[in-house]
């Protein structure tokens, strides 16, 4: 598979979750694991430019695939992506835990639904926890990176 532009190629055994080969593997450790039962959305990468759990995926099952993480959303130079900037400028965290699966799941969003409202924003990231912060701030963070104002 192609991980964030990179060809990645390791035995693993045919149980592997992606999320474990992405971290132990590859040694990307911004992929989170949050909840062992696919409910927290810590994990989410892209498949082939889709939002997904990693820890619903095999690793083999990805396969000749491009996953991206969230190291691989910055420029190569180290620019953030504006999804990235406008969670910094939004304050759009607290303890960061959960993160990059929502900076993930939002970028996916905004593929998606470009101009979001507020409840499509709200809607769009449900399956992604936050135990730290009441969303008010995330939400307003993909709104702003939607209107291009990170």
């Amino acid at each position: 598979m192609t991980v964030n532009g990179t060809v990645q190629s390791h035995d693993v055994e045919p149980r592997t979750l992606l999320v474990h080969y992405l971290r132990d593997q590859c040694g990307l450790t911004g992929t989170n694991i949050g909840c062992d039962s696919s409910s927290c959305g810590a994990c989410t990468v892209h498949l082939d430019g889709e939002a997904v759990k990693s820890c619903t995926v095999l690793a083999v099952q990805a396969e000749g695939r491009e996953v991206t993480t969230i190291e691989g959303l910055a420029a190569p130079d180290g620019t953030l992506h504006p999804m990235q900037e406008a969670f910094h400028t939004n304050h759009a965290l607290q303890c960061g835990f959960c993160t990059p699966g929502m900076v993930m799941a939002a970028v996916s969003l905004l593929d998606e639904i470009p101009d979001p409202t507020e409840d499509e924003v709200r809607e769009g990231l449900e399956g992604n926890l936050c135990r730290c912060t009441g969303y008010h701030n995330i939400v307003k963070a993909v709104l702003a990176a939607a209107g291009g104002e990170a």
